[in-house]
């Protein structure tokens, strides 16, 4: 958290000095109140994250000798290969071109898309990939 705090307050410095140039050489009011108010919303975000940063365990980046391994932890879950999202746009495109070519498709357009969606979304509770 304490190199996120550094870059916000560092933002904040940055659009403090650019005000005052600003207001200097347009005279425009609007400019001027919208970099100072970011400028206090730079410093609201960073003096949080200063805050939160003292009062945490140092996290892998913002020790010095922080390996990347430790930062790692569990990417997630990727689901492997699926047939269900193709069925699924087939059967928007026979509910959207329903009123084009008649009401009848829109009806069998909705029909496939139930039986599209639920097998998109029982996928992993059969077949190969089952939990």
């Amino acid at each position: 958290m304490k190199a996120e705090s550094l870059t916000f307050l560092g933002l904040a410095l940055f659009f403090a000095i650019v005000a005052p140039v600003y207001w200097v050489m347009s005279h425009e009011p609007a400019g001027t109140a919208a970099l100072i108010l970011t400028t206090l919303l730079l410093l609201m975000i960073g003096g949080y994250l200063a805050l939160i940063a003292r009062k945490m365990d140092p996290r892998p980046e913002d020790r010095k000798d922080g390996e990347i391994l430790e930062g790692a932890g569990e990417l997630g879950f990727f689901p492997p290969h699926s047939l269900w999202p193709f069925i699924c746009a087939l059967t928007f495109g026979l509910v959207i071109l329903g009123p084009v070519f008649g009401w009848w498709l829109t009806i069998l357009g909705f029909g496939f898309g139930a039986f599209a969606v639920m097998g998109w979304v029982f996928e992993y509770y059969r077949g190969e990939f089952s939990h």
